[in-house]
């Protein structure tokens, strides 16, 4: 085995991917060749690393210098200066928004900070496809303490001590689901992964996948043990085409060192894992539905009980859950039960991943301990809203979670405050707006998305939405009229309440919470016939303020619907009948003179 003088770590998840992480792994091969360098420095292929505002993203160890937004040109000069020189690219290192400061570590960097990576743990530091770094990292030693040490029954309580609770969405504690599956009696039970991960801007499992797919083998595997089964299933969207290929990789690895199969370890327990496709529904994330799909069948959700922890895939009782639920198991049982539930709150413990988007000046992925209020996340490790603008509201849990405003920003996240809210946890994906974001447009933007992804079996989610779908689109359209509010929140609480499956019961979440906190925005929008947040085109017109207007003509040259009428030095006018609302003219104007009205 070579021994190399350092390390080139190269984000390779799917956002670094987008941006040419490929061509930047082939630059730095190309000019560690060379320089006859490719002896003495490793180019190492990771999953993400979490800070895909700035990727791509390579990190040179064994100092851990930190360069970020790597071009394929930039790598011959770290590859001159930094690894023959020792001269470390200054223009390369992460500059803080509205700061000349130069951070040559992660470990130094705001977003890092305040996180704690349990599930991530491995992710950017590892090559995925390797398993001999997830055993150097000690991968599979929980594995072989749990087989060894402990029956199924020792391996379930340690869990529910753990107080583990589930991160797809519901947060059922993890060790009492086990432990339901494990007192159903059967000769054949299954357990199963939920990789589908339909919510808008979510990422956090797809992540894992592509970063570190031995943790949640491993993780399977000993829930497998916990409750009984030696089968497994993960069910992953086709999109991921990425994570499909190294998960296939991690199982193919994993059967040939013995740890997925026949009696591993030598103790006597067997267990095999396989992949299933889905073809992306968004009701494919509900458990009843998935295990559908599974089977062949149409994904569509099915009433319970009996749950799935009595009556699941083919009628064998079954567990079901998450990539990052399973990415903690390992942890859990390396460092024990008392270890993880020191970590987080009372009734939520360890940690959360969430997905950052939106109006946030750094995207990515940040898993941090339960407890944490929105702010820090949002401000602290998010670094703020993007250009400056004034923060107006945070959603959280996707489409079946809510929005919260600015003044409950200091809320600890956890399950209950947020359900408590008007949101959810959810799977974590986090999408922060500004103060140009109309909330009347953003639950119509999501009730679009769920009505559409509706499987149609029952009527209230069905119709339902359907309803009140049509009632924000005449709002929005400047068609609102008196008792629409009402009208929605009557139809939200009954959806809530009759749906068949837990995404229809959810389904209203985005409308509910915008009505609880932002209802004068839908007051606006009915009485006044006008959008505050110049959103909604329909009730939108676009003015020339005199005392600004230079009369320069640039806004009359970019129209394209020649809306603009004036002359050099003679004030411009936009006739609102032709305007066609592109704000092509806005953005031309250098003197902000016009506005929205």
């Amino acid at each position: 085995m070579s021994i190399y003088r350092g390390h080139i770590l190269v984000c390779s998840g799917t956002g670094c991917v987008s941006s040419g992480t490929n061509k930047v792994v082939d630059g730095f091969k190309s000019n560690l060749d060379s320089n006859n360098l490719e002896n003495e420095f490793l180019v190492v292929e990771t999953g993400c690393h979490g800070f895909c505002e700035m990727g791509p993203v390579a990190i040179v160890y064994p100092e851990g210098t930190f360069y970020t937004r790597v071009t394929p040109e930039d790598t011959e000069k770290i590859v001159n200066e930094h690894l023959l020189k020792g001269r470390i690219v200054k223009e390369l290192l992460y500059s803080p928004p509205q700061s000349e400061t130069k951070i040559p570590s992660y470990k130094e960097i705001d977003f890092y900070k305040k996180q704690l990576r349990i599930a991530l743990r491995n992710c950017g530091y590892i090559n995925p496809e390797d398993i001999h770094e997830y055993i150097g990292k000690g991968g599979y030693e929980a594995l072989g303490k749990v087989l060894n040490d402990m029956t199924p029954q020792q391996a379930v309580e340690e869990m529910k001590k753990s107080g583990l609770r589930g991160r797809g969405g519901g947060g059922f504690p993890t060790g009492l689901k086990w432990e339901f599956a494990s007192k159903s009696e059967s000769d054949k039970k299954y357990i199963i992964c939920n990789a589908d991960e339909g919510d808008p801007g979510a990422f956090m499992d797809r992540s894992i996948l592509e970063g570190d797919p031995h943790s949640l083998i491993e993780g399977m595997i000993i829930a497998g043990y916990a409750i009984g089964a030696d089968e497994g299933y993960v069910y992953v969207r086709a999109e991921y085409p990425l994570a499909i290929r190294r998960l296939r990789t991690a199982i193919n690895q994993a059967e040939e060192f013995g740890l997925l199969g026949d009696d591993l370890l030598g103790s006597g327990f067997s267990f095999k894992l396989q992949i299933k496709e889905g073809a992306g529904a968004f009701v494919c994330g509900e458990e009843t539905a998935l295990m559908a799909s599974i089977e062949g069948k149409r994904g569509m959700p099915r009433p319970r009980p009996p749950f799935p922890a009595v009556r699941g895939l083919w009628d064998k009782p079954s567990n079901i859950n998450n990539v990052e639920t399973f990415a903690n198991v390992p942890v859990i049982y390396e460092k024990g039960a008392d270890w993880f539930a020191s970590i987080g709150t009372e009734k939520s413990k360890g940690t959360k991943v969430f997905a950052l988007t939106g109006k946030i000046n750094n995207t990515g992925l940040a898993e941090v301990p339960m407890g944490i209020s929105l702010r820090e996340i949002i401000y602290d490790i998010g670094g703020g809203v993007t250009d400056n603008k004034k923060f107006k509201a945070v959603q959280i849990g996707g489409p079946s979670g809510g929005c919260i405003p600015e003044e409950l920003l200091d809320l600890p996240v956890d399950y209950d405050s947020l359900i408590d809210a008007g949101a959810m946890m959810g799977s974590g994906g986090l999408v922060v707006m500004d103060e140009s974001t109309c909330m009347v447009d953003l639950a119509k933007f999501f009730l679009n998305f769920t009505q559409s992804e509706s499987c149609g079996k029952c009527t209230p989610c069905r119709e339902g939405t359907k309803r009140m779908l049509e009632i924000l689109e005449r709002i929005t359209e400047g068609e609102g009229k008196e008792g629409d509010i009402e009208l929605l929140e009557e139809v939200g609480e009954s959806i809530k309440l009759t749906s068949l499956c837990g995404l229809g019961q959810t389904a209203p979440n985005p409308i509910l919470s915008t009505l609880q906190y932002f209802r004068h925005e839908y007051e606006a929008h009915i009485k006044d016939k006008r959008c505050p947040a110049g959103a909604c085109s329909s009730l939108t017109t676009y003015k020339i303020k005199p005392e600004l207007c230079k009369a320069c003509t640039l806004c009359k040259k970019v129209c394209p619907v020649s809306a603009i009428t004036g002359e050099v030095k003679k004030l411009h006018e936009i006739d609102p009948e032709v305007c066609i609302k592109c704000g092509a003219c806005v953005e031309k104007c250098k003197f902000n003179a016009i506005y929205k009205g």
